[in-house]
């Protein structure tokens, strides 16, 4: 498992090769990102991409353009006209309980609590998550705010969670896990390991080569501090951008 960094996952499971929510840029309108993006190589042989919902950090035109035409797109269902539209053929469309094959795996489409759609005149579809399912069961559950519904998910065994804990901004949105809701996420699902994503790769930086804001990284620490309370059976595996974890 690579966290590419944001919202981007790279799950290597059971002979298959998902990657969630491509965002490859240096620059995403007025974001920055301050870690290197992974090498085209990296990124080779997929068999599925699954996008968690239509915002324009997650469903990302460009950097899927930068990704092989012909990958299966697992997308909630409203996504699919926009994506047939732009030249992908290979488009299934979920709801939160469907299923999809990929290989040996089972791609199960949750819940998550956020709003998905693409903004104003734009595409409209379900926030979701993805329990990837074959020898282990690793869930992303994207962009989301608690939700009672975690603890079903989790009571299905999840060896591996990845958990959003912040954002891109100075400040959070609704529908966003801060550090300590991660926690509590966590203490609702009760993965064997989990993996914070979602922070400490783009930032708001409207011009010039600034340094990084110190909201970039400040994240981890009460994750991690919120996390040993709240959820001390759970081990945390914190990656830096572009690093892996072997189960």
């Amino acid at each position: 498992m690579t966290w590419i960094g944001h919202g981007t996952v790279l799950v290597e499971l059971d002979g298959a090769r998902l990657l969630t929510d491509p965002l490859l840029r240096d620059r995403v309108a007025h974001l920055r990102r301050y870690v290197p993006p992974p090498a085209a190589d990296a990124l080779r042989d997929l068999d599925a991409i699954l996008i968690t919902h239509l915002h324009r950090d997650h469903l990302d035109l460009p950097s899927l353009r930068t990704l092989a035409h012909d990958v299966p797109l697992i997308v909630p269902r409203g996504a699919g006209r926009m994506l047939l539209r732009r030249g992908y053929h290979a488009v299934r469309e979920v709801a939160p309980g469907e299923e999809v094959a990929v290989g040996a795996l089972t791609v199960t489409a949750t819940e998550a609590r956020h709003h998905g759609g693409r903004g104003t005149g734009g595409a409209h579809g379900p926030a979701l998550g993805y329990v990837i399912a074959g020898t282990r069961r690793v869930y992303q559950p994207g962009d989301t705010d608690l939700f009672e519904g975690m603890r079903e998910i989790g009571a299905t065994g999840i060896d591996l969670s990845f958990v959003p804990i912040w954002g891109w901004g100075s400040r959070l949105g609704p529908g966003h896990l801060d550090p300590r809701r991660a926690a509590e996420a966590l203490a609702l699902i009760r993965p064997a390991r989990a993996v914070p994503v979602h922070w400490g790769t783009y930032a708001v930086s409207l011009s010039g080569r600034r340094p990084p804001p110190d909201y970039l990284s400040a994240p981890l620490a009460p994750f991690l501090a919120a996390a040993h309370e709240l959820a001390p059976g759970v081990e945390i595996v914190p990656l830096a951008p572009g690093e892996s974890l072997e189960l």
